[in-house]
């Protein structure tokens, strides 16, 4: 149903940049598959906020009865076991959904003539998501340039620390990968092994393999 639509998958620590790579991909001509969000949407479902009703209490949920992600993210992130119990019931119930509609994202975007999708997913390994993908992307960077980067956002540091206890090793996402695109520096940087990626992708056929010889970090 995909049809020539190849999917390149985006790994990295919180606040790597993940989102700014999917970006500038989207420049150049590709789709995005966004699994914010569809998580986002997914917690609009009048399904999935009755089990989180049952399983945290009204707290959860704001004063017009939508999730309250903010107080939905203190309960599933966090050092404690049930942190950890939460954050599994919460993607036991979600993840389902989430790829239903990142499926469905990828089939318009197959039907609309597109050639490459990027899938930017914070939990893509978990959910098995990279087996769909053509090629995983490693989006780089120290990590207290990612922390000034969560910071920025308006996180605390010890939110930037429990979202990131809560995922993979970045030594484990980077085993996935085929390719590093360093995102330390500047944008401009990053865009320049973007586009170089880029190019590969749209002068190889599909089945193709990243050349050894040919770094696009370099």
């Amino acid at each position: 149903m995909l049809g020539s639509l190849r999917i390149i998958g985006l790994l990295g620590g919180v606040a790597s940049g993940k989102s700014l790579v999917a970006e500038q991909f989207r420049a150049l001509g590709a789709g995005v598959l966004d699994a914010d969000r569809a998580g986002h949407e997914t917690l609009h479902e009048p399904e999935i906020k009755d089990a989180l009703r049952n399983q945290f209490g009204d707290a959860v949920l704001d004063d017009a009865g939508e999730v309250d992600r903010q107080a939905l993210a203190d309960q599933v992130f966090g050092p404690q076991p049930e942190h950890k119990e939460n954050l599994a019931f919460l993607e036991r119930l979600t993840h389902p959904r989430i790829a239903d509609r990142l499926e469905s994202q990828a089939e318009a975007w197959a039907e609309s003539g597109a050639t490459i999708a990027v899938l930017d997913a914070a939990v893509m390994l978990r959910a098995g998501w990279n087996r769909v993908c053509d090629f995983v992307l490693f989006v780089e960077a120290p990590d207290e340039v990612r922390l000034a980067r969560a910071l920025a956002r308006g996180w605390t540091e010890s939110e930037f620390r429990a979202r990131e206890a809560a995922q993979e090793s970045l030594e484990t996402k980077r085993g996935f990968a085929d390719q590093v695109i360093d995102n330390s520096a500047t944008a401009e940087y990053t865009q320049s092994q973007v586009e170089r990626f880029w190019r590969f992708l749209v002068s190889s056929p599909p089945g193709s393999e990243i050349p050894p010889e040919s770094p696009f970090s370099e």
